[in-house]
């Protein structure tokens, strides 16, 4: 599962923090572009058909529109993003790869505190 905390939600776009407690499938998102700050934890990302590489505390991770891209972990903690989608990226935007990996509504819970 994967927990998503909406900070903002505007036009232009969003931020979230959002914190991945399992291995998350190749998928893409059709309506942003995607920031990603690793606050905490560590996972091994893979964007498109490119090399997996760590992604640790500290570090950016940038990617388009409709780019494929999956996560591992590393550790038995959540690797914790901070993620901010331009323009702003509908919750449900989220298409596995691989349909049979699930949907946004069975992968993902989301809070919102603004």
């Amino acid at each position: 599962m994967l927990v998503d905390t909406r900070l903002t939600d505007e036009q232009e776009a969003s931020c979230r923090v959002f914190r991945i407690y399992v291995d998350v499938p190749a998928h893409y998102h059709t309506s942003c572009d995607e920031y990603l700050l690793v606050v905490s934890g560590r996972g091994m990302f893979r964007i498109a058909d490119g090399e997996w590489f760590e992604a640790r505390e500290g570090q950016l991770i940038f990617f388009k529109k409709a780019t494929v891209h999956a996560i591992r972990l590393l550790d038995d903690q959540p690797l914790v993003f901070l993620a901010v989608d331009t323009p702003r990226r509908p919750p449900a935007d989220i298409h596995f790869v691989n349909p049979a990996d699930g949907t946004p509504e069975t992968f993902i819970q989301t809070k919102k505190i603004y």
